[in-house]
């Protein structure tokens, strides 16, 4: 069995400098996007083009092999990741263009007049839906102008709607993030894990985050005030969250890219319920009655200090962004409101859930096989050119021989194994630690063209289109305008992707993942603040997992070898879990650094009218990012180490 590439694990011959080589594509990453400020999508080209010079030049892997590893992570970055972020914005847009999308912000602000519990709707669960149906900043955007223009003072919008934009970014743009996180992990952290493993986690999270965003507008006492509006609201989201996260663990299908859209729109719908039926405020505070946010006197804008328009990349691409939204959600000349009307403007996520729904029974099926469509197949599978079967990951991170192995005769170190119920050849190599499996990296573009989330999507766009009768000349506008926005997105998940997939066949990031590993027992809440960095840095959860979710699972291995049942025996996880809870916490954790990267912060200014007051607004928010992603690393260790909480960990 012959390998083009053996990763090496130590190029240089000194594990440090090893170790600060691997880490150079972080680090310019780092430099480009916080220092220089340059737009995700360059600043990720640009770090892919150091991973493949470092991959090729320190770590002798052949150029195109190097190259091809880029290629392999950016197509998969535009289908099934692209496709399913350019679908969900389309079917937005299209919502937009009809003035749906204006009747469904109406009916969410009409529901209540009190300054907290329109944080809790409009921040929290309206945000969520706004999250998980279009991304891209969106929430934050068009929750704050609702809440600026409901009365709320826009310093105090503005950090409502980042500190409410956290646990439903998961699943945001239809479980965008969890979908990545799977390509860069790899089996068993499949979606469908991760998902079960986020359904463990933010739940809990989504019970706190109302209570913690309304806390941070008034005092204890008028927080309390309002708790059945926390518990109803908090609470209902984090059960629709849980179910739909976690359905398919239950023999229902897969239905967990729903989970922000439907959980939201539920959660909405028992909140409004129990609000005109159950109980209201015993007296209702407009946003301008609380108290001071944090206690400290809200900036001001006047005279030389008012918010000016910075030069800075970010801002102007916020302001443009935010610009487009309201001249589009412009509704001065709205209609009244009737249950007919705001039917019809709920029917395309309606009809958008349906067709999800049969995609995930679709998606079972796959299980067994391509499903022929007569014209097609429901996906295709195609070797990468000079990587697939080339690269043999290094001595370190290979799997023991199984003790039930049968030596293949007149072959050499070779032997049969069992895997999944099937036979399996495989060579083995002699090591300090026994024989250890030599196993080939798979490299295959897998284009599930039918069940990428992105095309039910599109179904459900184009079928809403016609029942709600757009024009030609409309559907060529939207279809124009949606390529506009994800002119940024998409390459910037792409790039990052291209560069995660060349740190992998590299050995890269198990060179990272090693020296992380020396964190021992620690690990565990380290890697959901690894999450917070990267997206910090990257401005997205998604592109925080392409940056390090092999990264996590390999040092997962290396903490579980050491300190799992045949080390110390302190993690009584498996190995699979292992990998699970580890690379789902690079994901749980890094929504926490959601509310303080670039993007977010100038959408937030853009959105509430206060471009120039970004640093302001950092500031106000850095901390609580900082607390709450120590309150998910806390989580993670308290289900790596500690029964009966471990066994939230799906098998």
């Amino acid at each position: 069995m012959l390998f083009a590439y053996v990763q090496d694990l130590n190029p240089l011959g000194n594990r440090l400098l090893s170790t600060v080589v691997a880490g150079l594509p972080v680090l310019v990453l780092f430099y480009l996007l916080v220092v220089r400020r340059w737009i995700a999508s360059l600043a990720g080209a640009a770090g892919a083009v150091v991973a493949i010079l470092l991959a090729w030049l320190v770590y002798k892997m052949p150029l195109d092999m190097a190259g091809m590893s880029f290629v392999h992570g950016l197509v998969f970055g535009m289908l099934p990741i692209g496709w399913t972020v350019f679908a969900a914005m389309l079917l937005y847009n299209i919502t937009v263009e009809t003035g749906q999308f204006a009747v469904i912000r109406r009916s969410i602000g009409a529901l209540s007049g009190d300054g907290r519990v329109q944080a809790i709707l409009i921040g929290f669960c309206f945000g969520a839906f706004m999250e998980g149906a279009a991304g891209a900043g969106s929430p934050v955007a068009i929750c704050g102008a609702m809440l600026v223009g409901l009365g709320m003072p826009p310093f105090r919008a503005a950090v409502i709607c980042l500190i409410a934009n956290t646990s439903p970014v998961c699943y945001g743009g239809l479980g965008v993030p969890v979908l990545t996180l799977a390509s860069t992990a790899g089996d068993p952290v499949t979606g469908d894990k991760i998902s079960i493993m986020c359904g463990h986690q933010l739940p809990f999270l989504s019970c706190l985050i109302p209570l913690y965003m309304v806390k941070t507008m008034c005092t204890w006492r008028q927080t309390l005030a309002v708790w059945p509006a926390l518990v109803v609201g908090g609470g209902s989201f984090a059960v629709f969250q849980f179910f739909f996260a976690t359905a398919h663990a239950y023999g229902l299908p897969p239905i967990w890219p729903l989970t922000d859209i439907c959980g939201a729109i539920f959660s909405m719908v028992t909140l409004a319920l129990f609000l005109k039926f159950v109980w209201k405020p015993r007296e209702e505070l407009k946003s301008s009655d609380l108290g001071p946010l944090s206690r400290a006197p809200e900036p001001q804008a006047q005279g030389a200090d008012a918010p000016r328009s910075p030069a800075d990349p970010h801002a102007q691409e916020a302001q443009a962004a935010v610009a487009a939204m309201n001249a589009a959600l412009d509704d001065k000349d709205a209609k009244p409101l009737t249950a007919k009307t705001v039917l019809i403007a709920w029917s395309p996520w309606i009809i958008m859930a349906l067709f999800l729904v049969a995609s995930g029974w679709a998606k079972q099926e796959e299980k067994k096989g391509a499903i022929p469509l007569g014209f097609a197949d429901s996906f295709y599978i195609v070797d990468v050119p000079t990587l697939h079967d080339k690269v043999e990951r290094a001595y370190q991170l290979q799997k023991l021989l199984p003790k039930d192995a049968v030596p293949v005769p007149g072959e050499e170190n070779t032997y049969i194994i069992k895997e999944n119920g099937k036979e399996k050849k495989v060579v083995a190599q002699d090591g300090n630690k026994g024989l250890k499996l030599r196993e080939r990296e798979e490299a295959k573009f897998k284009f599930t063209w039918f069940t990428a989330p992105g095309t039910p999507v599109l179904f459900a766009a184009i079928l809403s289109a016609l029942l709600l009768g757009m024009s030609r000349a409309q559907m060529g506008k939207v279809c124009r305008k949606t390529v506009v926005q994800m002119k940024v997105p998409i390459p910037t998940i792409a790039c990052m992707l291209g560069l995660s997939y060349v740190t992998k066949y590299a050995g890269m990031d198990a060179t990272l993942g090693v020296a992380f590993a020396e964190t021992g027992v620690l690990y565990p809440f380290f890697a959901a603040m690894l999450g917070w960095l990267g997206v910090f840095l990257t401005g997205t959860d998604a592109g925080s997992n392409a940056l390090f979710g092999s990264l996590q699972k390999i040092t997962a291995t290396e903490v579980w070898n050491a300190h799992g049942p045949n080390g110390t025996g302190a993690m009584p996880l498996t190995l699979d879990q292992a990998q699970i809870l580890i690379c789902t916490a690079n994901s749980t954790g890094g929504v926490m650094g959601k509310m303080i990267d670039a993007q977010s912060i100038c959408v937030a200014t853009a959105g509430t009218n206060q471009v120039g007051k970004e640093a302001d607004i950092f500031k106000a928010v850095v901390w609580h990012s900082i607390f709450l992603a120590s309150i998910v690393g806390a989580m993670t260790a308290l289900q790596a180490f500690v029964p009966p909480f471990t066994l939230m960990v799906p098998k």
